[in-house]
């Protein structure tokens, strides 16, 4: 039978992400204090990164620092007490009145409660009113919720939270109902929560329709089939049961690796419900002229430069290669790779910075009146992540990163950054209001209702109808759940 050669044309679409793309996503995730540990880290790791001190400063290695902006000052950050000024005074008595006012100014930078935040079970109950739940299911979810642990898993059994619904809260429910609305629940963001195990935690993470990764088939089947191995670092047993190459499984397991075995965790405080102390990513003030000034916290992070050692090393031997001897060799290879490790590492923290800056600038534009009106919620526009995105020109993901993990620290209190994003709904009149505007008028209708006869979800409709709001009573309820307030029979 005779064989032909046949070309075809095929179109297919491949997304792949560059290593630096990835590197530098990972960075604008991290918080300042495990910003901090990277940066100590990679230090230990890289002799040619080294701290720059007055008496070591370049000039010519000013390449790696921020841009200027006049949008931005670091005038906070330049003003700060040094604990050495300290030092040459007695006793506090002898500390004049201005350094201690700087002292204390430079603590309450670098502990400042949270002013607006919700606690681990706010979060997820907000979730809640996103689901189509009567009135007894949103209870058993509530009770379901408050069983969870800190880690956000859960450690009861379904058939002991039943037990406990009857005695304490009067509810008849069974193993089926909670099992049902538990499935609800391990929906629920961070993914994870709810789970009863380990295993089943990093399965839910596996599961989620936002992961899309080609490793992820083969991380569901170790999890699921071989997590014994994995558990074990049993890696060439896992490898071979999986049959992939070397590549393929060192991608599994960067993906596993990389899951968080306590979801929980994420919301940074525990089921208490303390306010937690967070760290500021952003300090933002307004001056006398109206001028918004933006500043990065920089605090405990050292500024680094390549080490001119290393530098002259590889200028030493970079130009005779050939004549080298195998020790001068092995030296040359070995400084170059630390000082390409060492500029790559501070070209990552200059883009980081570059790009929060960015970000901020135009969350404080588009939120300049909250801002310059003591923090007037009502003032607050609507906001989505793709409106910041396009005008900082990145991608959305870079902006729902910095949105999900950072804090800004203004004038009247400090708020994570994802506080400024919400809908936009439309009033009667064709004008744009944000969905936070909306509860607020919810919430101010149901503080001032009569609570010996309070009003439906229907009513509530009809009142926010009347203030101009657009908004259905399905609406009503959803919002109503996230605010945390319960419906008027149980207003009573």
């Amino acid at each position: 039978m005779p064989q032909e050669l046949i070309q075809t044309q095929e179109e297919r679409q491949v997304q792949t992400a560059q290593a630096l793309q990835v590197a530098l996503a990972r960075m604008i995730e991290l918080p300042l204090a495990d910003l901090r540990e990277r940066v100590e880290n990679e230090m230990m790791d890289n002799a040619a990164l080294e701290v720059k001190t007055d008496d070591n400063e370049n000039p010519e290695e000013h390449d790696t620092e921020p841009e200027e902006d006049d949008y931005l000052t670091d005038s906070e950050s330049s003003d700060l007490l040094n604990d050495d000024e300290l030092s040459d005074y007695l006793s506090e008595d002898d500390v004049p009145s201005y350094l201690r006012e700087r002292k204390d100014t430079e603590m309450e930078q670098r502990e400042a409660p949270l002013t607006y935040g919700r606690s681990f079970y706010e979060e997820l109950l907000e979730q809640v009113g996103e689901h189509d739940l009567s009135t007894h299911e949103q209870a058993v979810m509530d009770y379901l919720i408050g069983s969870l642990d800190n880690d956000g898993l859960l450690r009861k059994s379904l058939s002991r939270i039943a037990d406990e619904l009857a005695v304490y809260q009067d509810i008849d429910t069974n193993e089926d109902e909670l099992e049902r609305l538990l499935h609800v629940l391990q929906t629920f963001e961070p993914r994870g929560i709810g789970a009863r195990s380990l295993q089943e935690c990093l399965l839910l993470q596996l599961g989620s329709p936002e992961l899309r990764s080609p490793y992820k088939p083969a991380a569901e089947t170790a999890i699921s089939r071989y997590f014994a191995d994995f558990t074990s670092k049993h890696w060439d047993i896992l490898q071979r049961r999986l049959r992939l190459n070397d590549e393929d499984f060192k991608g599994v397991i960067g993906l596993l690796t990389h899951l968080n075995p306590a979801p929980g965790s994420a919301f940074g405080e525990d089921m208490t419900g303390n306010a937690p102390t967070v760290m500021p990513d952003f300090y933002l003030t307004v001056d006398d002229d109206g001028e918004i000034h933006i500043s990065l916290n920089d605090d405990g992070l050292p500024e680094l430069r390549v080490s001119p050692a290393f530098r002259d090393t590889v200028k030493q031997y970079s130009g005779r290669t050939r004549t080298l001897n195998r020790q001068q060799s092995d030296a040359y290879v070995y400084a170059r790779q630390k000082v390409e490790a060492a500029q790559s590492f501070l070209n990552l923290l200059n883009r980081r910075n570059q790009t929060l800056h960015t970000v901020m600038r135009v969350i404080a534009r588009r939120q300049r009146d909250f801002f310059l009106e003591a923090d007037d919620e009502n003032l607050l526009r609507p906001m989505a992540l793709k409106d910041v995105a396009t005008e900082a020109g990145v991608d959305i993901s870079t902006v729902s990163r910095v949105a999900a993990s950072k804090y800004v620290r203004t004038d009247y209190g400090t708020y994570p950054l994802k506080f400024f994003f919400s809908n936009e709904m439309s009033t009667e009149d064709g004008n744009s209001v944000s969905s936070r505007k909306i509860k607020l008028a919810l919430r101010d209708i149901i503080d001032n209702e009569d609570k010996r006869n309070p009003y439906s979800d229907e009513m509530l409709a009809k009142l926010l109808n009347e203030q101009g709001f657009a908004i259905a009573r399905r609406t009503v309820a959803k919002y109503r759940g996230q605010l945390g307030l319960p419906t008027g029979r149980l207003r009573k």
